[in-house]
């Protein structure tokens, strides 16, 4: 392999301007992230007088300190109950995200019962669904710190509680599959939520504080008559003393969570191994600089690429052919992968080329990492008639059956079907996150304006009919609006379209994790069952 020679100026006016850029949208990203962590906050008085640490509280004390921590969908739900941005919660609820307990690379997820009591939110379903799925993938032991009012009853959807089903599912999937599910109960689990606890495989509970019942006291009167306190029907006592639900009774949050940590101290789980490899020889800081605000100006991708990977050090494949396609092979903190990335629309020969290192990358077993900046795949009568369709749909093919760990970044524009072919959310990736900068859509706001506009005017002059230049204007401004709004990486970091945004900075360090636990999924052998473990 080679050294890249960087030939961008990173001090440079252009640098400059797109570092201040992206400035902007990082501190937008926290500032959302920070809304959702002050949010749960204002309930701190009220844990207090309970003797209750809050929910962030519990994740820091359980993780081991001084370890990497990739928080995980922390916009999610970013405008979707309350359309005005300056009113939205991101987080649905949910705090999650994969560090280290007791040595374990983990799933860890607490509801944030800071917030509406722990309701479960509609985007906070889909989100605890996600990880799950990123637990049993990746063969993490899943970690559940509940205390849930269950479902909000007063923005009740039939569906909800339909496709809610699947997180208990998913629980008895993780079980059957091996892989541990630990839950600390530190509030109530009422109905639904009385499933969490008993879909796991150990179960710690809080004296006076966990609760567990598939009727409380008020529903239990209303539906037999009978009268009973809380504790009776689902208290950490009773639990651990007749029903046998919890194994082990804490005093507190504190202890209740020393205990989860002792537990999984007692996994006789594969400590984590950590890679290390030569640090690039660029510096991170100049990530900030290289993404054009209006994704109009052309970039090297490589030049991102020479400052993620070890030595800066890449060997391009096939470089003079499909060149706007560009893959390589390197290594990032000691683990080989291919990278694939757009340095413009993807033409036939670039799909074929993509398709090659694809099948590549299986037969080494090295993970493939796609870095998506593209409009797309060409369009034209010389891409038609060259057999565009049929070559993107190879690369598609290849994308779909890929036998290796994909991991995808969106960077920059994700247009058209250059998001599927470059392993977008539908794809199925291991992991995808988003850079502020990064859309998503159809295709741009203007092109899909302009389009419908050719469109309108076609049909109207059929009819006769001159266009009013007013209205086709206004029009027009509509149209990008609403696409532009919806492609922004914000909104579809909300509606779960990837795992979260991350500053461009972390990239590398993001990346290490998530190659890091591939290559400790793929050597961790763990003892299927046919079924979960059954609590006796």
């Amino acid at each position: 392999m080679s050294v890249f020679a960087s030939s961008w100026n990173a001090q440079g006016a252009l640098a400059q301007q797109r570092r201040e850029a992206m400035l902007a949208r990082i501190a937008q990203m926290r500032a959302l992230e920070e809304r959702a962590a002050q949010a749960s906050a204002k309930s701190k008085p009220v844990f207090d007088k309970r003797g209750q640490l809050l929910p962030r509280e519990r994740v820091a004390l359980l993780l081991d300190a001084g370890t990497p921590y990739l928080p995980l969908c922390s916009i999610a739900g970013f405008m979707q109950d309350v359309k005005d941005p300056a009113q939205s919660v991101p987080g649905g609820g949910i705090v999650a995200g994969i560090g280290f307990v007791n040595g374990v690379r983990c799933m860890v997820v607490a509801s944030d019962s800071g917030i509406e009591a722990g309701a479960i939110q509609a985007m906070g379903l889909e989100k605890i669904l996600r990880v799950q799925d990123i637990a049993l993938q990746n063969k993490l032991p899943f970690l559940h710190l509940v205390e849930s009012a269950g479902a909000n009853l007063m923005r009740y959807r039939v569906e909800g509680f339909v496709h809610g089903g699947a997180l208990f599912r998913n629980l008895a999937r993780l079980s059957a599959a091996g892989i541990p599910v630990i839950t600390v109960q530190h509030g109530s689990g009422t109905a639904g939520g009385a499933y969490m606890p008993g879909l796991s495989d150990v179960v710690v509970m809080v004296r006076n504080r966990s609760r567990a019942f598939l009727a409380g006291p008020p529903l239990l009167m209303a539906a037999t008559g009978e009268v009973a306190t809380e504790e009776e029907l689902g208290g950490a006592e009773m639990h651990t003393t007749l029903s046998g639900l919890g194994e082990y009774l804490a005093e507190d949050d504190r202890q209740a969570l020393g205990i989860a940590r002792e537990v999984v101290g007692q996994l006789g789980w594969t400590r984590s191994a950590t890679s290390t490899g030569a640090a690039p020889r660029y510096d991170r800081e100049e990530l900030l600089t290289l993404i054009p605000a209006t994704l109009r100006e052309p970039i090297d991708m490589r030049e991102i690429v020479a400052r993620i990977v070890d030595d800066s050090d890449l060997l391009d494949f096939k470089p003079l052919y499909g060149a706007a396609t560009v893959c390589m092979q390197a290594r990032i903190e000691g683990h080989a992968i291919g990278i694939i990335t757009n340095n413009g629309p993807i033409d036939v020969a670039g799909a074929n080329k993509a398709t090659h290192f694809i099948q590549l990358m299986c037969q080494l077993g090295h993970p493939i990492l796609y870095l998506q900046n593209t409009t797309g795949y060409m369009v034209g009568k010389e891409s038609e008639q060259g057999g565009m369709i049929k070559h993107g749909s190879k690369m598609i093919q290849a994308v779909t059956n890929a036998t290796v760990p994909q991991i995808t970044i969106q960077c920059g524009a994700s247009f058209g079907a250059g998001n599927y072919g470059m392993c977008g959310r539908g794809y199925a990736p291991r992991f995808l996150f988003s850079w502020p900068s990064a859309k998503t859509a159809v295709m741009g706001g203007e092109q899909a304006a302009r389009t419908m506009q050719i469109v309108t005017d076609a049909a109207l002059a059929r009819k006769g009919i001159t266009p009013d230049a007013d209205k086709a204007r206004q029009q027009f401004d509509q149209i990008v609006a609403v696409f532009e709004s919806q492609a922004d990486a914000f909104y579809t970091s909300g509606l779960l379209l990837d795992d979260g945004v991350i500053d461009p900075r972390d990239t590398r360090a993001v990346l290490a994790q998530c190659l890091a636990m591939c290559a400790e999924a793929d050597n961790k052998q763990l003892h299927p069952m046919q079924f979960g473990v059954a609590r006796m």
